[in-house]
């Protein structure tokens, strides 16, 4: 392992610890129960930055409809959570009692087949993780293996994210519509409507998102992540080389929709619903800003990007609401222009250096007052 590959894994190490920190005792420490949801929705959006790193920043991919995955794995969930307040003790006003109230609504009288298996608990957590995989395999399947890459790929996954709205809110009776799906009150029972619920969530939401850097980092340190980056650089030398250039690019799609995922599923936990606002051209956009602006080769800058574009957006928001989104404009255009990698390369660039030249004067320092070592004699 060279030198510089050591370091650099060093520097990530040291990120990965600090971020831990940072989530897990500096923001609970000086937020209020709402602003600490509040950054617990933020970090949701995390777990998707963090797969575009991988899909982007290591691969060379870029999607622009990662919100299909993050609204796919927060629907699953919020299926399950909907049918648990769909009791027929509780929707004993309706037409049909024991099924959602928006199909009742719609004048829909039973059960549609594919809800029947989030009545579930276990079914619906490996849905959050299998079924983003799933369709995510089926696009990279037929993207791929055609070859079809760079910009086109991206127009095609924005899109289906469009397609995927669309048909969201036409089947208003199976989905919720443009409202989405509301009214979640409780998880097996618990309610997660209290404060104390939601900062239970906000730390099992924080150690799931360092769960996945942790992973992340992984594939990123073995061959399999330096094979994505020969991808990125040069793809035709390693299919020459006899890789199966599809098959990887395939793999790391099918990772990062998983990992999406599970940021939808504890978002809808966190936030207590979930519509195809989430889905959509825009939220895939915004997230990919988020990865851009914390640096697309880094993991733990992906997670800074999500927590300053979100904090900036909520800030401007809610002192400036006729100008927010001009103050958002001007922030995203600087990050570019000035720190084209991001956070993480303006760490890169600007800060480790002096870390590095106050390391060695100090250690020039020490050697200039103290006394030389003897030589051991043989």
């Amino acid at each position: 392992m060279t030198p510089m590959l050591t370091s650099a894994r060093k520097t990530e190490l040291i990120g990965f610890v600090i971020v831990a920190a940072v989530i897990l005792l500096l923001l609970p420490a000086v937020t209020d129960a709402f602003r600490l949801n509040l950054v617990g929705k933020y970090l949701t959006y995390a777990f998707v930055a963090v797969g575009l790193v991988l899909c982007w920043g290591s691969a060379g991919i870029l999607s622009l409809g990662q919100g299909i995955f993050f609204g796919l794995g927060g629907y699953c969930m919020a299926m399950f959570l909907k049918l648990e307040a769909s009791t027929p003790e509780a929707t004993s006003i309706q037409s049909t009692p024991g099924i959602p109230d928006f199909m009742d609504w719609n004048q829909i009288t039973a059960l549609p087949w594919f809800w029947e298996p989030f009545h579930s608990f276990g079914f619906t957590l490996v849905a959050v993780v299998v079924v983003p995989a799933i369709l995510a395999f089926i696009i990279g399947f037929a993207m791929f293996t055609r070859r079809v890459g760079g910009v086109y790929f991206a127009i095609i996954t924005q899109a289906i994210a469009a397609i995927l709205t669309i048909l969201i809110i036409g089947q208003q009776g199976y989905t919720g519509g443009v409202n989405g799906i509301t009214d979640l009150r409780t998880l097996l029972g618990w309610d997660i409507r209290t404060d104390s619920a939601k900062t239970i969530l906000y730390f099992v939401n924080a150690f799931l998102l360092l769960a996945v850097i942790a992973l992340s980092m992984a594939v990123r340190s073995s061959k399999l992540g330096r094979i994505l980056v020969a991808l990125r650089d040069k793809e035709d030398r390693v299919r020459f080389s006899g890789y199966d250039v599809a098959a990887f690019k395939i793999f790391v799609f099918c990772f990062a929709a998983a990992i999406s995922g599970i940021g939808g599923a504890m978002f809808t936990l966190q936030v207590g619903f979930m519509s195809p606002s989430f889905v959509g051209i825009v939220p895939s956009i915004e997230m990919v800003i988020f990865c851009a602006v914390g640096g697309r080769h880094s993991l733990i800058g992906a997670v800074y990007g999500t927590l300053l574009v979100n904090w900036a957006k909520t800030s401007f928001s809610e002192s400036f609401p006729e100008l927010w989104l001009f103050a958002m404009g001007a922030l995203f255009i600087a990050v570019v222009m000035a720190f084209p990698n991001g956070l993480a390369g303006l760490y890169t660039s600007h800060v480790q250096p002096l870390f590095k030249r106050f390391g060695r004067k100090s250690a020039g320092r020490s050697a200039a007052s103290g006394t030389e070592t003897p030589a051991i004699a043989e």
